[in-house]
């Protein structure tokens, strides 16, 4: 029955959308490739419409689950009642999809999301074939793969093309606010390079399996539970947590993995899924063979959580990326930051205390600095005004809670952001800043070489 409908969806989204993409073809916007999209990133990207973006799209996929989850979601956003899409599908199915997608090219600009096993090739393969890539994350999972990375920005950058990967937590207000403390030297003083019992930047994210995205409950397909195809924890959503530190403590600047950055350390451990909640989650009746090595006593170990220790110029790091079940109750994806300087330490907490949102602490590091801090403070606080209106200082004890309106907050995630920087930098490739590559290269070094010290 599941797979009539499939056949069925698939069939009206192919005849329905098809002979709309080939009727407009007059304006200068880009045109949009989704290729295999495997995860629900893909969509999210589509979750507004853009000037720059035409609203016919090229979807190339395998006939499947997958690719019936993307077109059910862009249906939800085209038939929404409030701000409606109108992204306009024509769909190619069949087991070449990705050589039918080099060959015919109906786009320049292609999204790339789903598995990460395979993801690296498709990106190099794509900016060969001429596309711009806009890839989710993590574009690796293994160290192995690193040269592939460098061999795709370097080709993107003589073809003057773009070749960009998602990071949506630059764009969370908390993280904003707490770069612009940490570069102001009078709150912060200077990053403490700190040690292995106390460490110059710390920072813990925590993820759940079961979840709740754009209204409907999340399903994951059963390869997602494979580190094999997606990687563990690190590799995959602690990406954007390695993107925060340098992001964060040395803003600006180019930072080099084979000079700057040294892994001292790394452990990981399984978040362990009974047979009941792989099924909810799944929606298959049992493990799949692949899985069988990971599956005992009738529950699924899956080694999804990392704790990884290293030096960025000298600093030292530590983080925490977990992988739970389900979020408690009024709480959803957590994420925990202290950066510290010689003046004070900037902190992001989410705890319960916080009502699990995002919440920004200036902590002085003594009595003697306070007075000082505070200041500079109220003074960087009334310079911010101009770009992030309404933030209030709220000084008590010895800390300072940053008060964030609630109209600087989104209760979205923020592709939209990213697909608008992308295409400012698509269109003024002269733009991209020089540390967006080397960044990359130390972000997907720490991720895949961490992942490989725990193992």
């Amino acid at each position: 029955m599941r797979r009539l409908i499939i056949l069925a969806a698939l069939a009206y989204f192919a005849v329905s959308s098809g002979p709309r993409l080939h009727s407009a073809d007059t304006t200068n916007q880009a045109k949009l490739i989704v290729l295999d999209p495997g995860h629900f990133h893909a969509s999210l990207i589509q979750e507004d419409m853009y000037p720059s973006l035409a609203k016919q799209v090229s979807v190339y996929a395998p006939l499947g689950p997958d690719v019936l989850d993307y077109l059910q979601r862009i249906e939800r956003f085209n038939t929404r009642k409030e701000n409606p899409t109108s992204w306009e599908i024509e769909l190619h199915t069949g087991l070449d999809f990705f050589e039918r997608m080099l060959r015919e090219r109906p786009g320049n600009l292609v999204i790339i999301s789903g598995r990460n096993r395979p993801k690296i090739d498709r990106i190099v393969a794509s900016v060969e074939a001429g596309l711009n890539v806009l890839a989710d994350k993590p574009w690796i999972i293994r160290s192995a793969d690193l040269p592939k990375v460098e061999r795709a920005l370097d080709e993107a950058e003589a073809k003057s093309l773009m070749a960009y990967d998602i990071m949506t937590e630059r764009y969370e207000i908390a993280s904003v606010l707490q770069r612009e403390f940490v570069e102001d030297a009078d709150v912060f003083g200077k990053i403490v390079a700190g040690s292995d019992s106390e460490p110059g930047i710390t920072a813990k994210s925590a993820h759940h399996l079961m979840k709740v995205v754009a209204g409907a409950p999340l399903r994951r397909p059963a390869w997602f539970f494979d580190v094999a195809e997606t990687g563990e924890g690190l590799a995959d959503v602690g990406t954007h947590v390695v993107d925060l530190v340098q992001w964060t403590a040395f803003p600006g600047e180019k930072v080099d993995y084979r000079t700057d950055v040294r892994i001292l350390g790394a452990r990981h451990w399984p978040t362990i899924i009974p047979q009941a909640d792989f099924q909810r989650v799944t929606g298959e009746p049992d493990f799949p063979p692949f899985l069988a090595g990971h599956v005992k006593n009738g529950k699924l170990e899956y080694y999804c959580n990392n704790s990884v220790h290293y030096t960025v110029r000298g600093v030292h790091v530590k983080l925490d990326i977990l992988w739970n079940w389900q979020a408690p109750e009024g709480s959803g994806d957590t994420y925990e930051a202290t950066f510290r300087g010689t003046k004070a330490r900037v902190e992001i907490r989410q705890g319960k205390a916080e009502a699990y949102v995002p919440e920004v602490y200036v902590v002085p590091e003594s009595a003697a600095v306070r007075a000082e801090v505070f200041a500079a403070l109220k003074r960087k606080v009334g310079a911010l005004q101009g770009t992030h209106p309404g933030v209030a200082l709220d000084a008590s004890g010895g800390e300072a809670h940053i008060v964030i309106p609630k109209r600087l907050r989104s209760d979205r995630e923020h592709f939209a952001d990213v697909a608008n920087q992308f295409f400012a930098y698509l269109h003024s490739p002269q733009a991209v800043p020089e540390w967006e590559k080397t960044n990359m290269l130390v972000k997907y070094y720490v991720t895949t070489t961490g992942v490989e010290a725990a193992q």
